[in-house]
């Protein structure tokens, strides 16, 4: 069956009744990084990051023990991942929010734009679940979605009429609701680049909108103007004994990046910083430290099991090299607020790859269908009735081009490639380690040099390998393309580096492994041993630090009609 969903902007390509779809099955993720082989777990242990990958940006609530959290997704789609746990360990993949293509179009923006930044709250007044967020595309801006179970789907986007990023919802003690954002001061007030502003709305239930004329600014520049703090955001609003408890992010989401806290009597301020601000930072210690954890910040907090309290947020691990290929992942740590100031356990000191359970909860990560956690393998033949849904789409829905076939899973492919900013037909998996091995089988008889299907590891349009099955002259060729362009300048560097006549009679297996910043590309016909094709190359063009954006690397399945990457 062919899905029938398909994506603003791309349409699969019509070949002749005799082309052959590519086919891919067989596939295989390993995660190898060293530090799970050297901190294994002991009993009443799990490890952070709890979600590992591109999965930034986290906000959490909760209903009774059901707790639910949500990421930023960009430009990937479904939009707003979010999952499920009963305990703060063990976390269930429920898929995006925003999952309607009619109502959610990615389809022409970069892989760092689209959504950014959602807040989750349950309001137990109305017995409803709303998530908020900036979308940067299709015309949405700011947005709010509802539902009463986050099993069984949300609704259409709502706007919102307000500007700014990183909004969430407050409700409190007496029904009323509160909205908290990020946003630039007024215009003329602006003292300095990075200069900014977190404001609060009253919101209207009724109409699902702000309230005009009730926008205040609580927290101007930071936690002190004088010294200049950056990008404040990121803001989310609790109560506790009677107090009102602001937490923002502060520095930017790089090595500076910290969470602080203020406190006032009331929802609308004067908000007063902590005098023991950051209560969570990384970017007082060495560059060069064991098991490094940094850029931690971006938080939010929840009272979890047993009335202990947990904070979840973004950090990152960096490869030996110092570059960040896996993005900003989600981590969590108790939270001690025994006193005035809540504070996150050793979110002060270098951070250890392990932490203690809540009491009375088991380790299940990677079974029973919970979310995998530390080094895993996942094996993946295509031929489950649902595919998994850590396979997602870029700038529209993988149901535009895939189907499934006895063999596995067919691509149908768009006339776009991943250089250009489209949807593509590419089935994405996040790398989740920085060492790893991901692999698939291939069936597939290109007609001409424009059609390729192989694999790619992409950090983003502008910087991706692409190594894949074409066809020149009467040969089928295996190449290996490397594309860069420099951040704000040049033009795009595309070089085929590698190139091989194949013999594709019979399925090819396709692999990408890295161990750290060093990445091979492999093949293997006819079951015999993988063989390296293009030596070892850099990683960099994979990393945050030389790509840029706010993404990770992205591993895909992958097919186009529009192949330029051709031997000479």
């Amino acid at each position: 069956m062919l899905f029938a969903i398909v994506a603003s902007g791309a349409q699969p390509t019509k070949k002749s009744a005799s082309f052959k779809a590519p086919v891919f099955s067989n596939f295989v993720y390993q995660g190898d990084d060293d530090v799970y082989k050297n901190y294994p777990l002991e009993d009443g242990e799990f490890y952070s990051p709890i979600l590992q990958g591109c999965y930034p940006d986290p906000a959490i609530t909760r209903k009774g023990d059901d707790y639910y959290l949500v990421c930023s997704s960009f430009a990937m789609f479904p939009g707003v991942p979010i999952f499920h746990s009963k305990d703060l360990v063990n976390w269930t993949d429920l898929g995006g929010v925003l999952d309607n293509p009619e109502t959610f179009d990615t389809h022409d923006c970069g892989i760092s734009a689209g959504v950014y930044a959602p807040g989750i709250t349950y309001n137990p007044y109305n017995d409803t679940f709303y998530m908020i967020t900036t979308a940067f595309t299709g015309g949405l801006n700011n947005i709010v979605v509802k539902t009463k179970d986050p099993k069984k789907g949300w609704g259409d986007p709502i706007k919102v009429s307000f500007g700014g990023i990183d909004p969430s919802i407050f409700f409190d003690d007496d029904g009323k609701a509160y909205v908290v954002h990020n946003d630039a001061p007024e215009r003329g007030k602006e003292l300095y680049n990075g200069h900014r502003v977190i404001k609060i709305w009253e919101y209207d239930l009724e109409k699902d909108n702000v309230i005009p004329g009730t926008d205040k600014v609580i927290v101007d520049g930071g936690v002190d103007l004088s010294k200049k703090p950056i990008w404040i955001e990121a803001p989310h609003l609790y109560k506790k004994d009677g107090k009102y408890y602001l937490i923002c992010a502060e520095g930017g989401t790089g090595g500076w990046h910290s969470e602080v806290i203020f406190k006032s009597d009331s929802p609308t301020g004067p908000f007063i910083p902590a005098p023991s601000n950051p209560i969570l930072t990384q970017r007082h210690f060495p560059k060069e430290r064991e098991n490094k954890v940094d850029w931690a910040g971006h938080a939010d907090i929840i009272e979890g099991p047993n009335g202990e309290w947990y904070g979840v947020f973004l950090a990152v691990r960096p490869n030996e090299e110092q570059r960040v290929n896996t993005g900003r992942e989600t981590f969590i740590l108790p939270v001690d607020w025994s006193g005035e100031f809540p504070v996150f356990v050793n979110g002060l000191v270098p951070m250890e790859p392990k932490i203690d359970m809540p009491k009375g909860v088991e380790n299940k990560t990677g079974k029973y269908g919970f979310f995998p956690n530390g080094n895993f393998t996942y094996n993946e033949d295509f031929s489950s009735e649902d595919l998994d849904k850590r396979w997602i789409g870029l700038r529209g829905p993988r149901e535009a081009f895939i189907q499934k076939t006895k063999g596995g899973i067919q691509i149908n492919p768009f006339e776009a490639n991943v250089k250009e900013v489209k949807p593509t037909s590419t089935l994405f998996y996040r790398q989740m380690h920085n060492s790893f091995s991901y692999a698939a089988t291939l069936d597939y008889t290109p007609e001409s040099e424009k059609d390729l299907a192989g694999i790619v590891a992409l950090q983003s349009e502008n910087a991706n390998y692409v190594f894949g099955v074409t066809k020149k002259g009467d040969d089928y060729v295996l190449v290996l393309q490397r594309n860069f362009k420099r951040r704000f300048r040049g033009e795009m560097d595309s070089k085929v580096i590698a190139s091989t006549k194949i013999d594709i009679s019979k399925p090819v297996r396709l692999q990408v492994s890295a161990k750290g910043d060093k990445y091979e590309f492999s093949y293997a016909v006819d079951d015999a041993d993988f063989v390296n094709l293009g030596g070892t190359v850099s990683g960099d063009i994979l990393s945050t630090d030389v790509a840029g954006g706010f993404t990770g690397c992205l591993l895909g399945l992958y097919a186009t009609s529009a192949n330029d990457a051709l031997p000479e």
